[in-house]
């Protein structure tokens, strides 16, 4: 049985990183305490502590998957999570009596940010700053919004073609969310660099790295898209999934703990993609691109769609 949330509550503190680790073992068992520890350092980097997010995550997902973390233990400064954060998580993981789908729930999850310490903006900035896959991103110009005629223009089974189809066929929006919508002019330089070409490239990434738009898929990503650079959406997005699991679905949870995990260190092992310049490679395919940058597309224990396919069974 799991544990309130306001138990949960008191296990967001900065991780004693080996009982974090001795813990993914009992988490991995179904044991809820166990379970629960996990939740609670994910909640504290991701909402509080963006500097050991990295640490957090490498911990957990190399120790769930037999490996050796490569991260150590270091002091990270954190932001206090206000009362008012804490309301309005405990409402986020609630959430809305249909369920979410896959906007409702970004919608949500990046509107957490508004109830977080007012410190948290200048520690994301300086993790940022200091993770190496950020490719110095504070001295980039903002990239312009993709011409979806110059993609078209592009050989057919081109990526720029398979990207295309990907957006028409399934009604999809080209950057996910709306830039000025969402306030991205409003944050620091190299955050505003880093999640305008993150959703910008979100759905080149899902072609070129193997991962469908599933929604196992799309968890995986993110555990991907963490790896890679750090990115505090994608460390609350996945905080937010796996405490929502543990609370209300908790025979799902080792699911999921695998799933990210085994996309973490694909995202580990993967080139930095932020500084492969993706417009230059519109015209190859995606064998092409992959040989040109060395990726290797995921490999998940799972099907894409099984989330789905239990859905539609129960």
């Amino acid at each position: 049985m799991s544990i309130s949330f306001s138990e949960l509550r008191d296990k967001a503190v900065r991780p004693d990183l080996q009982r974090l680790a001795a813990s993914v073992a009992g988490a991995r068992q179904g044991n809820a305490s166990d379970q629960a520890t996990l939740c609670g350092a994910m909640i504290w980097a991701s909402f509080s502590a963006p500097a050991a997010i990295p640490t957090v995550f490498d911990t957990i997902c190399r120790t769930q998957l037999g490996l050796e973390p490569t991260s150590s233990e270091s002091v990270s400064a954190n932001a206090e999570l206000p009362e008012a954060f804490w309301a309005q998580f405990e409402e986020t993981l609630v959430g809305p009596e249909a369920g979410y789908d896959a906007t409702s729930i970004t919608v949500a999850v990046a509107g957490l940010s508004v109830a977080l310490n007012e410190g948290y903006a200048a520690l994301s900035e300086d993790a940022a700053l200091s993770h190496p896959g950020s490719d110095n991103a504070q001295n980039k110009p903002i990239p312009p919004m993709i011409s979806l005629s110059e993609l078209g223009e592009c050989p057919d089974g081109s990526l720029a073609r398979e990207l295309l189809s990907m957006w028409v066929d399934n009604g999809f929006d080209p950057e996910v969310l709306d830039r000025d919508a969402i306030g991205l002019n409003g944050l620091s330089p190299a955050m505003r660099y880093l999640n305008t070409r993150i959703l910008q490239m979100h759905d080149t990434w899902h072609l070129v790295a193997g991962y469908q738009t599933t929604s196992l898929h799309e968890m995986a990503i993110s555990a991907f898209q963490l790896a890679q650079f750090g990115h505090n959406y994608s460390a609350m997005f996945l905080t937010t999934v796996c405490t929502m699991s543990y609370l209300r679905q908790p025979q799902g949870f080792v699911l999921l703990l695998q799933n990210l995990s085994e996309a973490w260190v694909h995202g580990c092992e993967a080139p930095k993609f932020m500084a492969i310049e993706w417009e230059q490679d519109w015209h190859m395919n995606i064998d092409e691109v992959r040989a040109k940058h060395g990726i290797k597309p995921f490999a998940g224990s799972f099907p894409a769609g099984l989330l789905e396919q239990l859905s539609q069974a129960s």
